[in-house]
């Protein structure tokens, strides 16, 4: 079986669907907080057990002996460490046979304000014993949704990133990854196996301030502020203070060039090129 935690996410939804078009639905298996969610997934034939990481006796039963298993991270940044800790320890205590794990770009060494829980996470399921794949996930293209859809609106995008480049993909480039990891055939091909993921090109916010502008046609420019400045404008536009600092901070990582490392070992695993820039920008802007 394989199996998907957080199935019904915005990640987690697309790996599922990656699955369905590679294996037969009873081989995939939906771990979910809310089942109920997952009721269309049922429907197609796709097992749905609950997972709630936040409640350990329910991982217990979410998988089983010689299972493969994708761990994709919490969302709750500051204590997700406990929750994936009591995914690992119950996939030992199932005896599965591999564990992948949605982690970030250069974990071990990034200084982003989420990279010392991943690289934890890391450190914990090395330590298990079990077999592991890292899908050390770079940036989001959809992270700049909010900035896109403002920019096309007001005429401007607002950042720290001075000319700092992003390396961005797309969520359904990164679950073709991890559909790519999770039914490659023979699992030993991905066994202990670190992938650095990120966009095939690095982009600047100014760059991203001309797809816009063409897309919504009309003048975007990107204006930088002081990271000070653009943490409070977050708050202003409603973020929680722990997500406007952490924002910055994303911010202060693209502009040390923390974010901009074009690997090419995402689009080596999903055999196609990343998705561009402009076809985010116009994707996003057509669903506005």
């Amino acid at each position: 079986m394989i199996v998907v935690t957080a199935a019904t996410g915005q990640l987690g939804r697309r790996v599922v669907e990656g699955l369905l078009e590679r294996v037969p639905a009873g081989q995939i298996v939906a771990a979910v907080r809310s089942p109920e969610k997952a009721a269309d997934l049922a429907a197609r034939g796709v097992l749905v057990r609950e997972a709630d990481y936040d409640r350990p006796e329910t991982l217990k039963g979410a998988f089983g002996a010689g299972d493969v298993v994708l761990l994709i991270s919490s969302d709750l940044v500051g204590g997700r460490l406990p929750q994936h800790v009591a995914v690992v320890d119950a996939a030992v205590e199932a005896g599965v046979a591999r564990i992948a794990y949605t982690s970030l770009l250069h974990a071990d060494t990034a200084t982003v304000s989420i990279a010392p829980e991943h690289k934890a996470t890391e450190e914990h399921i090395r330590a298990s014993g079990l077999p592991f794949t890292f899908l050390r996930n770079g940036w989001y293209s959809e992270n700049h949704a909010a900035a896109i859809a403002q920019g096309a609106a007001t005429g401007s995008i607002f950042g720290s990133a001075g000319e700092g480049r992003v390396a961005s993909a797309t969520r359904d480039d990164y679950a073709a990854a991890a559909v790519a990891v999770l039914t490659g055939e023979g699992h030993e091909n991905h066994e202990n196996t670190v992938y650095e993921l990120s966009g095939d090109l690095a982009w600047s916010l100014p760059e991203l301030a001309a797809e816009v502008s063409a897309v919504a046609g009309r003048p975007v420019s990107y204006q930088d502020l002081p990271v000070e400045d653009y943490e409070r404008l977050l708050a202003e536009a409603g973020l929680a203070p722990e997500l406007a600092a952490a924002y910055a901070g994303f911010d202060v990582a693209i502009a040390k060039g923390e974010i901009g490392d074009a690997t090419g070992e995402l689009r080596r695993l999903i055999g196609r090129p990343t998705t561009p820039l402009r076809d985010t920008v116009a994707a996003l802007l057509g669903d506005a």
